[in-house]
């Protein structure tokens, strides 16, 4: 389910854009199968449609989705996705970094990254 929430800082089309990623991870949302349109969706949150279609013109940019024009958007298989790594290193150096500060050990971040590496690839 996409939803929004309106405590976040965050803007709404980056919320919208994690929303459809993480279902696409979790294989809630299949490869090709279509997602709503931007109208459907911005009248089920209640948000304007200018928000879906940018938060949707990112995630086809990242290769997560991919229009047909007159058929509507859908899923992409895996292989074409090209998420934005530098900004997710930045994101997990940061969040690295407050772990190790608050004195996690190295071992430990590895630890956790080894059982997300099974999660994911248990997943295929």
């Amino acid at each position: 389910m996409i939803s929004v929430n309106y405590r976040d800082p965050r803007p709404l089309y980056e919320q919208i854009k994690e929303s459809i990623i993480k279902l696409i991870m979790t294989k809630s949302l299949a490869e090709n199968e279509q997602l709503p349109s931007v109208r459907e969706l911005a009248v089920e949150l209640a948000i304007n449609s200018n928000t879906i279609q940018r938060a949707y013109r990112e995630l086809e940019n990242e290769g997560y989705i991919y229009k047909i024009t007159g058929k509507g958007t859908f899923v992409s298989p895996q292989e074409h996705f090209r998420p934005n790594t530098d900004e997710l290193y930045k994101s997990f150096r940061e969040a690295a970094s407050k772990l190790l500060f608050a004195g996690e050990s190295a071992d430990a971040l590895k630890n956790e990254i080894e059982k997300l590496e099974k999660e994911v690839k248990q997943d295929d």
